[in-house]
């Protein structure tokens, strides 16, 4: 063993201890460990509802589908939305495509730095040491040191690899029997992706899916799937004690198709500390996971709810491609990112403050039909198919979008070979999370042609 190796090991041999001598971050008054109370939205009329006290950052309006008519109202009436009141504090909600562009290019007053969710971080949190929660210099060689795992080249290796899975899947599942199809196939395919970009053990890789899950989980509320803090924190040195073996396999060996050996031997990130490490671990993670398990089952869903586009696809499968662009735009699996202000601004005639939560709803700016032509249709055959803010904007572009979109276009490409249908046979159990957008249960059946 080099004496580099020696020396990260030492490091990361002392990991739970760094993590507890970390201070913790700073956070804004909010709500801990209970469940918030009902803000009244979910079953009001959107067009009558008091518009100073929409608050769009409630979850249950996402975990009801009925956020939408409270974005066309703030998109029509009040753009720039301060909620002085929440759950999570107060908060601005930037609900138009071209304002959200706006702040995306604007990194020096509007920062990822402290948070890129409307929540502030727990103490024991990792997000707010990852990449994306950095701006300037380092985040660009952070993100440049593992963006040849999903480059050009190695999606090439990664195509056929994917399709093999793809059908692996697909012929292990029933014909015209229920089943869930987010943990048959959503879940199976994400996660078996998420191994491959790891080199992660493949008879392991359920526990990619189970840390990314607690990591989006908030701690300590009411119900039979609740976490304590300290669980939080055990799960997370578990996955940093599990990563770190493979870092020290990997670190000098010069590979470079997975995630662990680009940040082992990266010239800005060989010498990470802990927590960066795993804040980056865990940015990779949920980021592979969240997005494209949550636009394949939002996929399925959407043409259940749109037949017309359906028989569009069957009679013409080339559509898969603008298909896959659209169905990511419709189900905008992350509804938000964050920002805070640096200094004093001003944006859509709203004066902002320096240290205010800035959010950009990108959930409404994609339904924006002021930049996004019949921006509430469900449209397979879209001519402007890759105009959406799904992926971000700017200089936080979503570094595996393309991996995203590839598995989706494979999945379908098979999907259309075998199945003359997936039918929804049952309403979909969504997520309670205003910041992922997604699904937990999908009850369906196939048809065979």
């Amino acid at each position: 063993m080099s004496q580099a190796v020696k020396t990260e090991s030492v490091a990361f041999a002392n990991a739970d201890d760094a993590w507890s001598k970390l201070p913790p971050r700073p956070s804004t008054p909010q709500v801990r460990g209970e469940t918030p109370q009902s803000t009244g939205q979910v079953g009001a009329d959107p067009e009558t509802f008091p518009l100073e006290k929409i608050d769009p950052a409630d979850g249950e309006l996402f975990a009801a589908d009925e956020y939408h008519g409270y974005f066309a109202r703030l998109r029509r009436e009040d753009p720039v939305h301060y909620t002085p009141e929440s759950h999570f504090g107060a908060y601005w909600s930037i609900t138009k495509f071209d304002d959200i562009v706006t702040v995306e290019k604007d990194p020096d007053t509007y920062s990822s730095a402290r948070s890129i969710t409307v929540s502030d971080p727990l103490p024991d949190s990792p997000m707010d040491s990852s990449f994306i929660s950095m701006d300037g210099p380092r985040q660009i060689a952070h993100r440049k040191t593992v963006a040849p795992a999903v480059g050009p080249r190695n999606l090439k290796r990664l195509e056929p690899i994917i399709r093999d899975r793809v059908v692996e899947i697909l012929d292990g599942l029933p014909v015209g029997e229920t089943f869930d199809w987010v943990d048959r196939v959503s879940i199976e395919l994400t996660t078996s992706m998420l191994a491959n970009l790891f080199d992660f053990p493949y008879e392991e890789q359920r526990k990619l899916t189970y840390w990314s899950d607690i990591v989006t989980t908030q701690p300590n509320l009411p119900g039979p799937d609740s976490i304590t803090h300290d669980e939080r924190h055990a799960v997370l040195v578990e996955c940093l004690d599990h990563f770190q073996g493979l870092w020290e396999e990997r670190k000098g060996k010069g590979r470079t198709g997975d995630f662990v050996s680009l940040l082992a031997d990266g010239e800005a990130t060989k010498d990470m500390d802990p927590r960066t490490f795993l804040a980056t671990l865990v940015l990779l993670i949920v980021g592979g996971n969240d997005t494209t398990r949550n636009s394949i089952s939002g996929g399925v869903l959407a043409l259940n709810e749109h037949p017309f586009e359906y028989d569009k696809l069957r009679a013409d499968p080339s559509l898969v491609t603008s298909m896959t662009s659209e169905m990511i735009r419709w189900q905008t699996p992350l509804a938000h990112m964050r920002r805070t202000c640096t200094r004093d601004t001003e944006l859509g005639g709203q004066s902002i403050k320096a240290g205010d939560k800035v959010l950009m709803w990108y959930a409404s700016g994609n339904r924006d039909e002021t930049a996004i032509d019949r921006a509430n249709e469900f449209l397979i055959d879209r001519k402007d198919h890759r105009n959406h803010l799904s992926f971000g904007w700017g200089r936080h572009f979503c570094v595996g979008s393309r991996i995203a979109e590839l598995q989706v276009r494979v999945l379908w490409e098979e999907l259309l070979e075998r199945y003359e249908m997936v039918e929804v046979v049952g309403p979909p159990v969504r997520t309670r999370s205003s910041f992922v957008n997604g699904y937990t249960e999908l009850p369906v059946q196939l048809h065979a042609k």
